[in-house]
């Protein structure tokens, strides 16, 4: 049976991207985490990211915001390396595909109020949008 409307629960989009086209701005879309666990929160990131960059092969993120991750994770049997970085922004990963397409993605604090983490992450997709990573980062804790 399938759930009617008014009892089934609203699952927020936890990511966005930019439209495909030139590169603009410091970040090619948002992620919005549901905690700083990175070993469990990518493998849904990167299904939603399955059609860009190609095949996801690495993901860099800094390393004092996030728990321990290791050095690389299975997802539907491919590696996929992680590297930690003292010097990537604390609120950026970047996922590297094929070929070194690589995207930045603003990452939206897990703990950031639905509202809040909806603004910052329609901001950073716009197409043509320009704000730095601290712009954003002010938007998400704005409400």
């Amino acid at each position: 049976m399938t759930p009617s409307p008014a009892t089934s629960i609203a699952t927020p989009t936890r990511s966005r991207l930019k439209a495909q086209a030139p590169t603009t701005g410091f970040v090619d879309g948002a992620w919005w985490p549901a905690s700083r666990d990175l070993a469990a929160e990518l493998p849904e990131l990167l299904a939603a990211l399955a059609d860009r960059p190609g095949r996801i092969e690495r993901v860099t993120y800094n390393l004092t915001e996030w728990e321990a991750a290791g050095s690389r994770l299975k997802i539907d049997g491919q590696v996929v390396r992680l590297e930690g970085f003292r010097s990537q922004h604390p609120d950026t990963v970047t996922v590297t595909g094929q070929g070194w397409q690589r995207l930045t993605l603003f990452v939206v604090p897990p703990e950031t109020g639905p509202a809040a983490a909806n603004d910052a992450m329609t901001t950073a997709s716009q197409r043509g949008n320009g704000d730095t990573v601290e712009e954003l980062v002010a938007l998400s804790r704005a409400r």
